[in-house]
């Protein structure tokens, strides 16, 4: 399936040039309508994560510990939940800039 904007085409072709193994997987994946809600965020996680998601983070459900998430777009609502549990709510692009070789970071996809 091809990327669906020069926007997104972009993205794509900026996170696989760090050419490590989980940067050219969320490449892969973010050609997938990928959606994860705040609440399995919080579920699956522990305070002071790193992950990345290749899609839309959603605001339904609840998260009581801060992490950090990068992901190709966030609903309004998950990215106050995110910040209000002392969190950062980051775009797939600076979380790739600041975590390069992708060590600690943890892909949550669907």
């Amino acid at each position: 399936m091809k990327p669906r904007n020069i926007v997104h085409q972009a993205l794509v072709a900026e996170i696989k040039r760090f050419k490590t193994a989980i940067w050219e997987d969320i490449a892969a994946r973010l050609t997938r309508n990928i959606e994860v809600n705040v609440g399995k965020l919080g579920r699956i996680t522990r305070k002071n994560d790193v992950v990345a998601v290749p899609g839309k983070v959603l605001g339904a459900g609840e998260i009581s510990h801060a992490l950090v998430v990068g992901a190709e777009k966030f609903s309004s609502s998950a990215r106050a939940k995110i910040e209000a549990a002392g969190g950062q709510a980051v775009s797939l692009r600076e979380l790739a800039q600041k975590h390069a070789d992708g060590n600690g970071v943890r892909i949550i996809a669907g």
